[in-house]
Order: C-alpha cells, then sequence, then structure tokens
C-alpha cells in the first residue's frame, strides 16, 4: 500500500550562483600558486570546489575530481589560490598544465543544505498550441477547439527564514539573488530525503534537481511572524526527476 508522504521529509539543498568558471593554462600563476578562474565570481573562502580538465592536464598540485578548498579569490580579478583543506595551507602550483580540446573547468563541489527552509515549491507548465480547424460539420453543440502540448517551462520558489548568522548557505541563497554571473546555481529539491551518515541517500530519497537563474527575493517582516524571505527561480534546462526507487 502506497504511503502519502508529509511535508517533514522535504528538503532543499542548493549549489551557490557564480560559482563555476573556466581557465586555461595561462591563467595559471606557478610563482604565486593561484589561477585567474574569471573576474566578478561568487566564490568565498573555505568554498569546497572540483576540478575537470577539459582533455588535457590539470596544474600539477591539482587533480581532477578531487576536492579543494578555495584558499583567497579576488573578484575584481578573478585570481585564486587553493588549499587541501579547510583553512589549510596554500596549495603548491608547480606546472601550469597543458590544455586540452574544451577550457579547464572549477565548480562548486557539492550540495548544501538550506537549514532554514519554512517551504518549497515548483510548478511545471506546457504551452498550448491551437490547432483548431474549419469546415467540419456543424450540429447542435458548438465545435470545441483542439489543442496540442508545446514547450514545458517551469517555476519554483523556496521561503526561508531571515537570520542574523550571514554565513548560513540560505543567507548566500538571498544574497545570490542580485549575482550578475549566475553559472553554478543548482537546487535539489527533496520530496523524500532519507539519510545516510547525515547526508541525503540518492539511491534511496526523491529528488528534483535543476540548474537554475534566480529572479526575485521577496522580504516579509511582520510583527506577529517570524522574518521571511521568498525567493524565486527558473530552470535553465530539463530538470532531472529522480522518483523510481522501486
Amino acid at each position: 500500500m502506497a504511503t502519502v508522504l508529509s511535508g517533514t521529509s522535504g528538503a532543499l539543498y542548493y549549489k551557490p550562483a557564480g560559482t563555476s568558471g573556466t581557465f586555461k593554462a595561462a591563467d595559471v600563476t606557478n610563482a604565486s600558486n593561484s589561477i585567474n578562474v574569471g573576474a566578478y565570481l561568487n566564490f568565498q573562502v573555505n568554498d569546497k570546489v572540483v576540478f575537470a580538465a577539459g582533455g588535457g592536464t590539470l596544474p600539477a598540485g591539482l587533480t581532477a575530481g578531487t576536492d579543494v578548498f578555495i584558499k583567497t579569490y579576488t573578484a575584481s580579478t578573478g585570481v585564486a589560490t587553493f588549499s587541501a583543506t579547510s583553512g589549510g595551507t596554500e596549495l603548491a602550483l608547480t606546472s601550469d598544465g597543458t590544455d586540452g580540446t574544451s577550457d579547464f573547468t572549477i565548480k562548486f563541489s557539492e550540495f548544501q543544505s538550506v537549514a532554514n527552509v519554512r517551504s518549497w515549491s515548483f510548478e511545471i507548465t506546457r504551452e498550448e498550441i491551437d490547432v483548431t480547424s474549419i469546415g467540419g460539420t456543424l450540429g447542435q453543440v458548438a465545435p470545441f477547439r483542439t489543442f496540442i502540448s508545446g514547450f514545458a517551462d517551469g517555476s519554483g520558489s523556496a521561503e526561508v527564514y531571515f537570520t542574523d548568522d550571514d554565513t548560513t548557505i540560505a543567507s548566500r541563497l538571498i544574497e545570490d539573488v542580485t549575482q550578475r554571473k549566475q553559472a553554478g546555481a543548482t537546487f535539489k529539491l527533496y520530496m523524500d530525503t532519507v539519510l545516510s551518515s547525515g547526508t541525503p541517500d540518492d539511491t534511496k530519497s526523491r529528488s528534483i534537481e535543476m540548474e537554475a537563474v534566480l529572479t526575485s527575493a521577496s522580504f516579509s517582516v511582520t510583527p506577529d511572524d517570524a522574518q521571511t524571505v521568498s525567493v524565486s527561480f527558473r530552470p535553465t534546462a530539463a530538470p532531472t526527476f529522480d522518483f523510481d526507487k522501486s
């Protein structure tokens, strides 16, 4: 017999906007152990990131698919340094690497739980294309129009509590609405969250995942309720639905 899920089994996980960049071997400076990953992104100190080689060879000191941490990042120049552990010593980059068929990439590594979520919603709609034709036989009942389905679209929102801790991923989600470069913003919306060692077990959990753009933030402050912010978003491509756990 099917079990109806309650909202208590839901959750929202997020990768921040502006945390995806590309670079070439020429952007690596061995003397300062730094890489120009792109200006005015949204990397922050101790962000966990991962690199991909793009068919080439990453700078010595980095390994494709192995997490490292942002040590420093200067938004105006795009120059970043890295450490093997959070708050650790600067990682030595002893070669520039070799360019491949595509650019090297750097991305935020893991989804982060947005702990202060009150609720989330996601809606999918389809365009209606009118294919009504004339010339049919008319009877007593008026003829009805005929439609077929067109492109799909989606929109979502998350209502989060506003707190005095500006280091939370919830605060970062709110601030990301104004982030000009939003590449990397990714949502994972869980309807049924099954945890394993404190993180969702995706072999058992049901979720919707999508890269998205953040479109608005609406602040609500009243004397009779907790302060909340409603953040709206839209997918940039087809979401991934992970419902089948049979």
